[in-house]
This record gives C-alpha cells, sequence and structure tokens, in this order.
C-alpha cells in the first residue's frame, strides 16, 4: 500500500479545495438520493411471519414495539452454526444502546432475525454483551422471502436483485455453486399503518456499509480499509473471530 504524497502546504490546501468540490457535489448528490429512496413505492406484508423471541412466538407486527417503523437486520446465522458470522458481529458490536435510543425517539425499532434456533442466538447474544432484540425465524419464510437466504430449490434463487444465473455471468460462480440454503447479510426496512405492515426499502452486500459505522469513517482516512493487510504473527483464535470476514 502507497503512502499519499508529500507536498507543501499550500499545495496541500489547494488539492484539498479542488477535492473539497467534488465531496460538495457528492454530498448533495447523496441528498438527492435519499430523497427520492424516501418517495419509494411499499408493498404491503400479507404473509404470516411467526419467530421465536425471548418471551416466546412474535409477530412481525409485535417486533415493532408499539413503533411506527422497523428496520431488521438479517444476521447470518445458519442453523448448524455454533457462532454467528464474524462480519455480522463485528458490525452488531457497533450498534451502542444511544444508536438505540435515537431510533427509538424517532419512533423506529431495531431488530435481528437469524435462522438459527434462539438458544443458539441468546448464547451468543451473551458472549457478546448485547442488548439488541434478536429473533429466530426458525428456517421459516421471512429470510427468503427478504432476499437473506438462497436456496434454489425453494425458488429463491437471487440475491441482491439479480440472479444466480446473473451472477454467474458475471464470474461469480460461488454463488451459484455454494452448497444451498445459505445465508447472505442484509437490512429491511417496514412501515406499519393502523396495524397494517408495509415493506419500504432493503439492500444487501455492499450497501450495508453505506448507513455508517466504522467503515464510513476508515474511508475518511489515507490508509482506508486496509483490506491487503497481513494478519498479525501470534494473533489468537479468539481474536481472529472479531475480524471481518471482507470477502463474505
Amino acid at each position: 500500500m502507497s503512502l499519499p504524497k508529500i507536498v507543501s502546504p499550500d499545495e496541500w490546501i489547494a488539492a484539498r479545495k479542488a477535492f473539497l468540490a467534488k465531496e460538495k457535489a457528492a454530498t448533495k448528490q447523496r441528498d438527492a438520493l435519499n430523497a427520492e429512496r424516501r418517495e419509494l413505492p411499499m408493498v404491503e406484508v400479507e404473509k404470516d411471519y411467526e419467530f421465536d423471541g425471548p418471551d416466546g412466538k412474535v409477530s412481525l407486527l409485535d417486533l415493532f414495539e408499539g413503533r411506527k417503523q422497523l428496520i431488521v437486520y438479517h444476521f447470518m446465522f445458519h442453523p448448524d452454526w455454533e457462532d454467528g458470522c464474524p462480519s455480522c458481529t463485528a458490525g452488531t458490536d457497533e450498534i451502542s444502546p444511544g444508536f438505540l435510543d435515537h431510533l427509538r425517539t424517532r419512533d423506529t425499532s431495531y431488530a435481528i432475525v437469524s435462522r438459527a434456533p434462539l438458544e443458539k442466538l441468546e448464547r451468543w447474544k451473551a458472549k457478546r454483551g448485547w442488548d439488541i432484540p434478536w429473533y429466530s425465524s426458525n428456517d421459516g419464510d421471512f429470510s427468503y422471502d427478504f432476499g437473506a437466504t438462497i436456496d434454489a430449490s425453494r425458488g429463491y434463487d437471487d440475491f441482491n436483485f439479480r440472479s444466480l444465473d446473473e451472477y454467474a455471468e458475471m464470474g461469480q460462480e460461488s454463488m451459484k455453486t455454494s452448497e444451498q440454503p445459505y445465508d447472505m447479510p442484509g437490512r429491511t426496512c417496514f412501515l406499519q399503518v393502523d396495524g397494517r405492515v408495509f415493506r419500504t426499502y432493503s439492500h444487501y452486500a455492499r450497501g450495508l456499509e453505506s448507513t455508517g459505522g466504522c467503515y464510513y469513517f476508515l474511508d475518511l482516512t489515507a490508509l482506508g480499509r486496509q483490506e491487503d493487510w497481513e494478519e498479525p504473527k501470534g494473533r489468537t483464535e479468539s481474536a481472529r473471530s472479531n475480524i471481518p470476514d471482507f470477502a463474505s
């Protein structure tokens, strides 16, 4: 990885001002995109989904906890796994009580949903010290219907609004050849109006990073995300498990 060029203070100011113009243009474009996103149509969720929670069986409407909006993070946790996905774990580590409070102040709830049994989710949640609502879909249709679980045998053969054949044509054959079913990360936003639930937005893959977190701040630095780093010698397995799997 190369380091930035060394220049004089005047040259640095000139370069910074030139780049500032691009940043302002990108900010305006992002604002326009956010406004357009808010104007996207929504679709009513008519299927009755059921989840296992700490207090028993709950519905999708229950996940709102009485608020108008709900953000669901599709956390990769295969029913056969004993531990949660390292990348999903790293991202969830950054969800603070203050973050949740700020959402709730704006009438928005946040919840995690995975296919693994509730007892596995509760164990991993306790190990990580999280206090975030986490529910098991128990391999029901929820994660499949909302694009987070791939299983062509059940008719779920697309991810991030592309078919597995399209991924294969793009050179990403593993999306099609990997053993199914398998999970992918994602985030889905819901709105409830008088007890009716609507899906307003879903995003996956690199789009998940656009909401902020450590990647956003790393993008502001000279060394960026440092994805081509070499693992330090002597790193323990427990420490290694805390490192995001960038390939996923």
